[in-house]
This record gives C-alpha cells, sequence and structure tokens, in this order.
C-alpha cells in the first residue's frame, strides 16, 4: 500500500523535456472569466496522476496563470528532484498533462505542480501529490485496487455540508490505485441548488452541455470538490468513460442533443474527458480509450472502452447478426491479451453491467434481457474464447446501474467448473435504483444486493450510507478479497476467492 509520508520540497539538478500531449482545437472562454480561480500558485481543480506503469506515469492540473504546467518529482525517500513542463493553451481549457518516463518500478514518488512561464523553475506555491508506479511482472507484490463511478448524476450533487464525502472514504483504505469507471460527470443532468433527497447542494451548471467548454464545466464542478482533490492528490488513477460524459446511453449512433443543438456530442465528450483526465494521449491512437495494466505477477487489468465503437442500441442481437459493442480491433485486443496474460488474476473492467439490464427503449448493456437488442452474442464470444483457452481467474467490475450487486456465473453447462464472478458498485454520490432483476441465462446466481429499496425513510441522511464503491485485495500469494464499501466507510460485503490452478 502506499505510503503516506511528508512531502519535503528540495530542488537539485533538473532538467526540462516538453511533451504536449495531443490536442483538440474548439472555442474557449478567457481565463479572466473565471472569476473563481485564485492568482497563485495557479493551480485551479487539483493535481491528479494517472496511467501509471514500472516506469511511467501522467501528471494533470488547469493552470489559471501562466502558459506552462511545470511537475517537480522525485522517489519519495530520495533528495533529488527532476522537473518537466508543458504547455498549455485555450484549445484544452489551460488543462495540461505531463508524462514522466524513466521511473523505478513499485517506488512512491512525491511530486509538486505550478504554473508560470516558460522560466518559472522556482515557484511561490505548489499543489502537492504522490503515486506508486507498478511492480515488475514478476513480483510477487500484493496490490489494492479501488473502483467506483456514478457521480452526479440524478440531481444528487455536492452537498453543501457534506460534499462528495465517499472520497474520504476511499482515501483511508489507501489504494494502490483507483479505477474511475465512468459516468464521472453527469454532462446531461444539471445540478439544483436542492437536490433529489431534499439537502441543499451546490449548484452547478444550469443546462445540458452542448458545447465544449459546457463540458469543461461539468468536469470543473466536480474538481472543485475539496475531498475529491484531496484523494486524486493521494493516489494515481485509471479513467473510462461511460454514457453521461456525453449523453444518456450514448454511442456513436446515440450521442445528439436533446434540444437546443445541432450534430454530435460525442467527439466533443471524448475531447473534454482526454482534457480533464491524465489518460496518456498515444500519438498513434489519441482517441483511443481501452488499454492493459500490468500490477506485479498477480494482476492485469484490461479496461474496455464500451461507448467509442458500438453498434445501434435498436439493432436486434442474434446468432445470425451479431452486434458489437467493442468493435472489430477492441475485440481482437481483449482476446489476445485474455490468451496472452500470465497474471493470477485478469480483472476486466466494463462500464456496463453483463447480466443487469440497462436502457428503456433498447437495451443498453450486454444483456438484452426482455428484448432482442443487447450485445448479448459479442459476450458469449468472448466467454467461449476464455472457457475452450481454459482462461481462469477473471472478474469483471463495473458501475452505472446505481446500486451494488455480486453475480457468480457458470454460463456453460457442458462445463460448470467454468466460473467467473462479477462486481457492480455504485453510485459514488448520484441517484440510487436498486431492482432485482437480472439475466440468469449466464447460469448466474446473486450473492448480493444493497439495498433493498429505492425510496429513503430519512432522505439524505439515509442516501449517504447507500453510497459505495469497490475494494480488491490481491495477497502475495494471489488470492483475492474483494469488499463493498459505503461513502461512510462501512463494509457490506466481502468475498474471498483463492485463485484457480493453471
Amino acid at each position: 500500500m502506499p505510503t503516506w509520508g511528508p512531502f519535503v520540497a528540495w530542488i537539485g539538478a533538473a532538467t526540462c523535456a516538453v511533451a504536449l500531449l495531443g490536442g483538440i482545437s474548439s472555442c474557449s472562454r478567457s481565463r479572466d472569466q473565471l472569476s473563481s480561480e485564485p492568482a497563485t500558485p495557479g493551480i485551479t481543480h487539483g493535481v491528479a496522476s494517472g496511467d501509471v506503469t514500472a516506469d511511467s506515469a501522467i501528471i494533470w492540473a488547469r493552470c489559471a496563470r501562466g502558459d506552462h504546467l511545470w511537475v517537480a518529482l522525485r522517489p519519495q525517500d530520495g533528495d533529488t528532484e527532476r522537473i518537466e513542463r508543458v504547455g498549455v493553451t485555450p484549445d484544452r481549457d489551460w488543462t495540461g498533462k505531463v508524462r514522466v518516463t524513466g521511473l523505478l518500478p513499485d517506488t512512491v514518488y512525491a511530486y509538486r505542480a505550478w504554473c508560470g512561464d516558460s522560466n518559472s523553475t522556482t515557484p511561490l506555491a505548489t499543489t502537492n501529490g504522490q503515486f506508486r508506479t507498478s511492480p515488475p511482472p514478476s513480483a510477487r507484490h500484493p496490490v489494492r485496487l479501488a473502483w467506483g463511478g456514478d457521480l452526479a448524476g440524478q440531481n444528487v450533487c455536492r452537498d453543501r455540508a457534506d460534499g462528495y464525502l465517499v472520497f474520504d472514504a476511499l482515501a483511508r483504505k489507501r489504494p494502490d490505485f483507483f479505477v474511475a469507471l465512468g459516468d464521472m460527470i453527469y454532462a446531461d443532468d444539471p445540478c439544483k441548488a436542492v437536490g433529489r433527497y431534499g439537502n441543499e447542494q451546490i449548484p452547478g451548471p444550469p443546462l445540458p452541455a452542448l458545447h465544449l467548454p459546457d463540458f469543461w464545466a461539468y468536469w470543473k464542478y466536480n474538481r472543485d470538490d475539496a475531498a475529491y482533490r484531496r484523494f486524486l492528490a493521494s493516489t494515481s488513477q485509471y479513467a473510462i468513460w461511460d454514457d453521461h460524459e456525453v449523453v444518456d446511453d450514448s454511442g456513436p449512433h446515440h450521442d445528439t442533443p436533446r434540444a437546443g443543438g445541432e450534430g454530435h456530442l460525442l467527439p466533443i465528450g471524448l475531447a473534454a474527458f482526454l482534457d480533464y483526465n491524465p489518460v496518456n494521449e498515444s500519438t498513434t491512437g489519441p482517441h483511443r480509450l481501452y488499454r492493459n495494466i500490468r500490477w506485479g505477477q498477480h494482476l492485469e487489468m484490461l479496461i474496455l472502452d464500451t461507448r467509442q465503437y458500438r453498434d445501434s442500441n435498436f439493432a436486434v442481437d442474434d446468432p445470425q447478426h451479431p452486434k458489437s459493442m467493442l468493435g472489430k480491433t477492441q475485440r481482437a485486443w481483449l482476446l489476445d491479451r485474455l490468451q496472452g496474460s500470465d497474471a493470477t488474476w485478469k480483472v476486466i473492467v466494463s462500464s456496463v453491467p453483463l447480466v443487469i439490464p440497462t436502457g428503456t427503449r433498447a437495451r443498453d448493456g450486454w444483456t438484452g434481457y426482455d428484448q432482442p437488442t443487447g450485445f448479448q452474442q459479442e459476450l458469449l464470444d468472448v466467454l467461449r474464447f476464455a472457457e475452450t483457452h481454459d482462461i481462469r481467474n477473471t472478474f469483471w467490475i463495473s458501475t452505472d446501474v446505481h446500486y451494488a450487486a455480486v453475480f457468480r456465473h457458470t454460463p456453460f453447462e457442458r462445463k460448470p467448473a467454468f466460473v467467473f464472478y462479477e462486481v457492480e458498485t455504485g453510485p459514488l454520490n448520484a441517484g440510487v435504483y436498486p431492482k432485482k432483476e437480472f439475466d440468469r441465462r449466464l447460469g448466474t446466481q446473486q450473492l448480493f444486493l444493497y439495498p433493498h429499496r429505492i425510496d429513503p425513510l430519512n432522505g439524505f441522511t439515509e442516501v449517504k450510507t447507500w453510497f459505495n464503491f469497490g475494494v480488491a485485495d490481491i495477497d502475495e500469494n494471489g488470492r483475492l478479497t474483494i469488499e463493498i464499501v459505503t461513502a461512510t466507510g462501512d463494509v457490506l460485503y466481502t468475498l474471498a476467492l483463492p485463485p484457480e490452478p493453471r
């Protein structure tokens, strides 16, 4: 687990490297119009690190002043800092991402960030953070990951007294990293002064997002929360999107505005997502979000993009004409990584659930349930591949449904020993809508459901105990323990799984 020691500021011999990651031009407001931003240190919405590997990381921040984001970092137990910088521009809302390379594996790094011009090597004030690099694939090290999604939806937003208290509960778990598993903004769902459950809230942008600055405003609203900023500074994250970073049930065939605008919102929402998250933007595929993360001998995490490549939700899914949620290239990548991974556990990150029906006019998740839509044929093909190649020790994590549930799947009657698990968590802070319906065609058994009703008896006071997130621990021997934890810190459910022998 990360060591949370003090940060000692000292600048040694430094080299500067400039690496501006990607760029999507659009309109922007002047920073002079953003009156809430401080004059110093110039970092407006905290810092964040992400897409950490054994030897690299992305460090993100947004500047109020200056045209460069500066980062100084060092091993937490070391003395000598290295300094790097990246230019920030209005077409990315003055956000910057510094990619640092040549890092040591399995090492806690402390960093300081500030904004200024191209010569601002001696800041008056900084914003600090830390992250741990991953161990090499041969290391039998324990790992703790946390995950969650669904933040500020259904007019359940930043409570005026508590803010997003879930992030302090997450911080107390001290994860090695956090998986931000989608719907981390609701760009189509404004936050009002009085919340869904009657509590006073800090209001957000008044209208659904239609243009790039509108999407930026939703990201800034959530990042204004103090507990969220503290948490992002304390560990790294791997971010992926779901539908509400754009619009409900979004995909390339479902991304037009509800009213008041023209054109497609998916490219705009993607641009804002990349601007406001520490995601590594490859020069060969700058919009590719699916990726794998290796963390020692026991964990490989496969993060899926369930939005960018999907067929129409309204199309019929049948064996003769199967639909695709992943697209041909991503699906081939997933099968290749599943077969090629020698990690003890393969964690598949899907922003939509496997067996819980979502969507109304057409199914938005993997299952069609009671409709001929859904994307179950592609899911079955992935599961058949795993069964045929004897790929064991997989489990899927998701959010999206606004309640917590755990499922055990045995999809093939001819091979009952082929078992895998699915864990849903959430919301982090949004409307809560539990339901008992789920698709049983994967030989599914529901092991856990929380909460058991929709309407709280005590308003927001009770709903706070319904917000939740997931934690997974893998020990040095490969034993996996999963917890579902509330925003108030209570452990609701625990599942322990020894690894199956290969």
